[in-house]
Order: structure tokens, then C-alpha cells, then sequence
């Protein structure tokens, strides 16, 4: 009895053994962004973004065929069978003394099964796998790093679009309520016969213009916040919320703009080394295929033959087998030439390719310092616009309250004031965005390990 409890217990573990297993893979549910900083969406892209994710499958995928190529300096061993009836026995002529006679050949039945170990010991193809296998590694890790560099870069830029969208809302808002206490004494200015409806007309048009602006706005950052979304991988069913703070993102615009540039900063540039480097081996490879191809086999077979087909197994007949098997190349109507010419004018075509990359991270870095250096510019000079922007609408709201100003003076300065506040918005956001430019032309944006 405890035997077959024993049993029981023993055969019914690989039917657990599934469930255990999916126990321990499942997914773990992704944590939800309600009040996200920046750091926490690139962390949560950097896990989560398809396209992050398709790189580190790549990489999965060009370890094992690494392996998988150098898996042929390993023995193999392959097993065959096979079962014959000949329905006409082969015949042999014999000659004795001048007389001919005629023998038959092998059984009527025949079957053999073949246990065969290959082991290469000179092989171009599997030498220049053994070359290759570390720069192939390197240029899918250089492909990952890219892939996060560029998602750090996209989500940063979409980060801060949103929060400068959401900054232009609070001050359509601000603007709203100016433009409803306008209409308001507008209104009362009208009724009490000190102005004319004009005033309270004009105040109508700018509050309604204000209100679809904010509207308009509304709508954007919806989409906005979408496109976050997809970039890092995020599931559109969840709850999704930014942390930010207006003065937090104008300490983050300062770059060091005395950098000096260094193309090996750039993984572009690296990826580029890299091929060339896999072609400069390619090049070698076609300068072994010169070398002859040595391998050893050994083999082991069991041999069975009969008249019939009952007793064919009856009696075993083994052999054995080890050696050697040397391939010399002598002529492939200059194939080998050919390869080698070609592979040297990629080299060359790479070589070419490294210079236009300089060419093209020197404009790239040129490019971003100038724009970065006229956007920091740029928010200076709408900072002081807003100082002085709201000094002129508080000093004509006060001569407009006097009876000094006309109304369309006073309309004037609220415009000039919501203007400059946004103009100030667009270049804070501009110079962020130009702030990562000049960093990934730089190559220091850094991916984590």
C-alpha cells in the first residue's frame, strides 16, 4: 500500500509541475503612474516600450545564434537506419584459371543502423564564428543602447510638451478671469451710461476667443498625453498623472555649452567601429577559405542480413570505423577572388561611411549648440516681456478704472500679457527640448546597465 502511494505520488509530480511552473512566470503587473516625475516615466519606457523590449529580444536572439555557430566545434553525433529487400541480388563474376563464374552477392534482406561522431579540427567557417561571436555581441548591446537613448530623448520631449500644456491651460485660465471681470464692469460701465456697448461687446468676443482657446487646449494635451503613453508602453485603461513643477523645470535648462564634442561618445558612431570590424574578419574569412577543411569521425554500426524477413534480426554483424577526412580546396573558377575584392570594397564603403558619420555629428552637434544657444536667448528676453507686459496691464487697468485708457488700450495690454506668457511657455519648452539635443549630439545621455 505504501508503495502505491509512493507511485502515485511520483507519477502525478509532472502534472503539478506545469502549474508550479506558470506559477512562477507570470507576469508582474506593471505599477501605475498616477503622479509620475520624468525619471519615473523613462524608468517605466525603459521596461515597458516595445520597441525597448524588441532590442533586448533581439539580443536573446543574437546570443543563440552565436551559439548556435559555435555550437559546430562541438562533436556531432547523428544515428541512422536503414532496412532494404532486394527483390534482385547484386552479381559478382569471379575469374579462376581463365573460367568464369557468377556468385550472388549479399542476403536477400539487409539492415544496418549507424551510430556516427564528426569532429571538426580545422574549419574557416567555424574560426571566423569564433572571431566574430564578440562584436556581434557588441552590436546588439549598441543597438539596445540606441534604441534607450532615443526613448530617454522622445519621452523627455513628450514629458515636458505636456507640462507646457498643461502650464498654457493656468494661464488661459488666469486670462479667462481676468476677461470675465472686464466684462463684468463692462457691463456695469454700459448700464450705468459711462461707455457705450462697444467696450461690453469687444469684452464678449475676447472672453468667447478664450474660452475655445482653452477648449482647443484641452483637447491637445488629451492627445498628448496619449502619445506619453505609447511611448512608454503604457496600457490606456490605467490612470495616468504627471508630477511637475514650473520652477523645477527652469532649474533643469542649464548645459555645460564648453564641451568639446567626441565621436566615440556617440553609440552611432560605435555601431559603425563595430561593422567595420565584423568586416574586417569577413575579409579574413575569405583569405581561410584558402586552408584546407580537416575533420575526425568515428563511427559504429550493426549490420543484419537474411534470406528472410522473420529471422533479419536473428545475427549481428558490427563494424567499426575511425578516421580521418582532409578537404583541399583547389579551384572554384575564382570564386574566392572575387569574394575577397568584394569584401574588401565594403570595407572601404564602411570607411566612407565613418567619415560622413563625423560630418554628420559635427553639423548634428553644431546644429543643437546654436539652437539651444538662441532658445536660452530667446527665454530670457520673453521673461523680461512678461515682467514688463503685466507692469503695462496693471498700469492700464488702473488708468482704464480712471477713465484715462479706452477700453481697446486696456484689451491691448491683457493680449500683450497672455502673449508673452505664452511665448514664454513655447521657448522654456523649446530650450528643454534643444537642452537633449545638445546632449545626445554630446552622446552623455546615459542608459543604465
Amino acid at each position: 500500500m505504501k508503495s502505491y502511494n509512493l507511485l502515485t505520488m511520483f507519477f502525478c509530480i509532472p502534472l503539478l509541475l506545469p502549474g508550479a511552473m506558470y506559477a512562477q512566470t507570470t507576469v508582474k503587473e506593471q505599477p501605475t503612474l498616477n503622479n509620475a516625475t520624468l525619471q519615473e516615466c523613462i524608468d517605466y519606457a525603459l521596461g515597458n516600450r516595445p520597441g525597448v523590449k524588441q532590442s533586448v529580444i533581439d539580443e536573446e536572439i543574437g546570443e543563440t545564434e552565436i551559439k548556435s555557430a559555435l555550437s559546430g566545434w562541438l562533436p556531432q553525433i547523428n544515428g541512422t537506419g536503414t532496412a532494404n529487400h532486394n527483390f534482385k541480388q547484386q552479381t559478382s563474376v569471379l575469374t579462376n584459371n581463365g573460367q568464369q563464374s557468377l556468385i550472388t552477392v549479399g542476403a536477400k534482406n539487409t539492415s544496418s543502423f549507424v551510430l556516427q561522431a564528426d569532429q571538426q579540427i580545422l574549419n574557416a567557417g567555424l574560426i571566423q564564428a569564433s572571431r566574430t561571436a564578440k562584436y556581434f555581441r557588441q552590436q546588439y548591446k549598441q543597438n539596445t543602447e540606441n534604441t534607450k537613448i532615443n526613448t530617454i530623448v522622445d519621452v523627455s520631449k513628450a514629458f515636458y510638451d505636456v507640462l507646457t500644456s498643461k502650464e498654457q491651460l493656468n494661464i488661459i485660465a488666469e486670462n479667462i478671469a481676468r476677461l470675465e471681470k472686464q466684462l463684468k464692469d463692462a457691463s456695469s460701465q454700459y448700464e450705468a451710461g459711462l461707455v457705450d456697448k462697444t467696450d461690453f461687446q469687444r469684452a464678449q468676443i475676447s472672453l468667447s476667443n478664450s474660452r475655445a482657446d482653452r477648449k482647443r487646449t484641452e483637447e491637445l494635451l488629451k492627445y498628448k498625453y496619449a502619445y506619453l503613453r505609447e511611448l512608454i508602453g503604457y496600457s490606456a485603461d490605467k490612470d495616468f498623472g504627471l508630477s511637475y513643477e514650473t520652477n523645477a523645470m527652469e532649474k533643469e535648462i542649464d548645459v555645460d555649452t564648453t564641451q568639446m564634442m567626441t565621436y566615440q561618445n556617440r553609440v552611432e558612431y560605435r555601431l559603425l567601429q563595430t561593422q567595420r570590424e565584423l568586416q574586417r574578419i569577413n575579409t579574413s574569412y575569405n583569405k581561410l577559405a584558402y586552408l584546407p577543411t580537416l575533420s575526425g569521425f568515428y563511427n559504429y554500426s550493426f549490420n543484419y542480413q537474411n534470406a528472410t524477413i522473420n529471422g533479419l534480426y536473428d545475427t549481428n554483424y558490427p563494424g567499426s570505423i575511425v578516421g580521418l577526412k582532409l578537404t583541399v580546396p583547389i579551384f572554384l573558377g575564382g570564386k574566392r577572388t572575387q569574394e575577397i575584392r568584394r569584401s574588401k570594397l565594403q570595407e572601404s564603403r564602411i570607411d566612407l561611411d565613418l567619415q560622413n558619420s563625423k560630418n554628420q555629428i559635427n553639423t548634428q552637434y553644431e546644429q543643437a549648440m546654436a539652437t539651444y544657444k538662441a532658445n536660452r536667448n530667446d527665454l530670457n528676453t520673453n521673461r523680461s516681456n512678461v515682467d514688463l507686459s503685466r507692469q503695462v496691464y496693471n498700469t492700464m487697468k488702473l488708468q482704464y478704472d480712471e477713465g484715462i485708457k479706452t477700453y481697446l488700450d486696456l484689451m491691448t495690454a491683457e493680449t500683450d500679457l497672455r502673449t508673452a506668457q505664452i511665448n514664454y511657455l513655447n521657448s522654456l519648452y523649446n530650450l528643454l527640448s534643444s537642452k537633449l539635443d545638445v546632449k545626445q549630439a554630446l552622446g552623455t545621455i546615459t542608459v543604465n546597465p
